[in-house]
């Protein structure tokens, strides 16, 4: 056999693991190949090329690979039971560029799918190799590398704090200062991965200077990057008062408010869920945000949204109220009270009604006047309703009750209390007459108009147990009336008069 045959030869089967590991990589990019594919062993036959001499072949390999242990957490099992993890992390630190990002890429793929898999890669020095990439030149090799590194931080703590502890932070921040759009993004998603978890790593984000960065990009026209910078200053934010008085000194209000006006519902949204994290903490900050507009500019987004998208408004209004009569009455004077009823009756699912109801409680349990505004848009028997149907969720009913009950117990707006006198079960009913019991002594015009609107006969059919506080409460409305009155509307009275009237003899 002549050199040239000789070369030939190797020239062809060159180009046979070329064609093999292209084909390979093409069929895997198709959910419906995947198990044709998994069940011929290509596993075992694609880690041999790994090693392969050639470049391309070793890539081509690896993004193969790659897309297999991304359709599911079993061919990222077999990834792993091949051993094929320290051959990848051991190569990130010597092949070229177009290697590192095809290796981040099956890291990635690897972690995505459950702690147990994300430890693996650490375990085989992953996150190490995958930070010394992060210091790379070329911004698709830092892309692919954060992009992993956030898949294995999103997890829990324990797998975050791998990730700070192999030096990413500070190399992730300053991602956030190259020009590439996507790097920027996927170092704010991962940034935000590793905020979520505990106040300790929030801290490790805020202590190398994430929050300044992050602030200078909230006006940033792209919509997917201010998705995450919003996304990770709630993170940020929601572990501790002093974390979100960090956010609050990066002046970043008013100006994000603005963006609940934004095209993208997602900015939108975790603008939101921002201002949510920041009102939770106390009153004063709480204050902030309504001062710059955001209580208002918040209704206003709960009018424009549907589904998921109003919950983080939802609980924020529920949080600024609950602080405080004045913020509460914040709320109600900003028409948040009529808002919160329109999601209540456009929103089906229980955990969105569930957080409504609970914002209703913490609006109208403060003050009489409070409870009027809340009794005013009708909320009560929708409270009730929500408590008695069988229908709701078992949380949706404990905070359908604990509302009304709040609710119930300042109310003295008798029209709205009224409807609640009747087809209630005896633990709200004692509530309702209570509130009746209060209010009756002190204000004729009431007592009139519950004799005409038919309450005192109401009252008089409750069935209540001697000497329960039910009972007390029903003794102290008749004592507001004439004993006459009284026993007009007693079950029976009418029997008692046509009996007198049969024994009855003209003189």
């Amino acid at each position: 056999m002549s050199q040239r045959q000789i070369i030939q030869v190797f020239e062809q089967y060159q180009k046979s693991r070329m064609q093999f590991v292209q084909t390979v990589a093409d069929l895997a990019a198709r959910p419906q190949n995947i198990d044709i594919l998994q069940n011929a062993g290509v596993m075992a036959m694609l880690r041999p090329l790994m090693l392969d001499v050639v470049p391309s072949i070793q890539q081509t390999a690896a993004l193969a690979l790659g897309r297999l242990a991304d359709h599911s957490d079993d061919l990222a099992e077999a990834v792993v039971r091949e051993d094929i993890l320290p051959q990848l992390v051991h190569s990130l630190a010597s092949q070229n560029r177009f290697y590192k990002k095809a290796a981040a890429f099956v890291l990635r793929a690897v972690a995505k799918h459950s702690p147990e898999l994300s430890q693996a890669v650490v375990a085989c020095g992953g996150v190490d190799a995958l930070v010394l990439c992060l210091e790379e030149f070329d911004p698709g090799v830092k892309e692919a590398a954060a992009w992993a590194l956030g898949y294995i931080a999103r997890h829990n703590a324990l797998l975050s704090q791998s990730v700070v502890e192999a030096g990413a932070v500070p190399l992730l921040v300053m991602c956030l200062l190259e020009p590439e759009m996507a790097l920027k993004r996927i170092a704010a998603s991962t940034l935000s991965d590793i905020a979520k978890h505990t106040p300790e790593l929030a801290q490790t984000v805020v202590d190398n200077g994430a929050i300044a960065h992050l602030a200078q990009m909230i006006l940033n026209p792209d919509a997917k990057l201010k998705r995450q910078v919003f996304s990770a200053l709630s993170q940020i934010s929601k572990h501790s008062v002093s974390l979100a008085e960090m956010v609050i000194e990066a002046e970043i209000f008013p100006a994000a408010v603005s963006c609940l006006k934004d095209p993208d519902e997602y900015v939108r949204k975790n603008v939101t869920t921002l201002m949510r994290e920041v009102v939770k903490h106390t009153p004063e900050l709480s204050q902030v945000i309504v001062n710059c507009g955001g209580l208002a500019a918040v209704i206003d987004y709960l009018g424009d949204c549907r589904g998921n998208l109003r919950l983080p408004g939802i609980m924020m209004l529920g949080y600024v109220a609950a602080h405080s009569e004045n913020l509460a009455m914040a709320v109600i004077l900003s028409k948040g009270v009529p808002q919160l009823a329109l999601c209540l009756s456009e929103e089906h699912e229980h955990h969105i009604q569930a957080a409504t109801v609970w914002s209703i409680g913490q609006i109208g349990h403060h003050t009489p006047e409070h409870a009027k505004a809340v009794a005013t848009s009708n909320l009560l028997s929708k409270l009730l309703e929500l408590y008695m149907a069988a229908s709701s969720s078992e949380d949706l009913q404990a905070k359908s009750k604990k509302a009304l009950k709040s609710i119930l117990q300042k109310c003295t707006y008798l029209p709205g209390l009224e409807p609640l006198l009747y087809d209630v079960p005896s633990n709200i009913l004692k509530h309702v007459v209570c509130q009746f019991s209060k209010v009756l002594p002190h204000d004729s015009k009431a007592r009139r108009l519950f004799v005409t609107s038919g309450g005192l006969k109401k009252v008089q059919e409750i069935q209540a147990e001697p000497g329960s506080a039910l009972q007390e409460h029903i003794n102290a409305i008749n004592s507001c009336f004439p004993e006459e009155i009284v026993r007009y509307y007693s079950p029976g009275y009418s029997e008692v008069l046509l009996e007198r009237l049969e024994k009855y003899q003209p003189a």
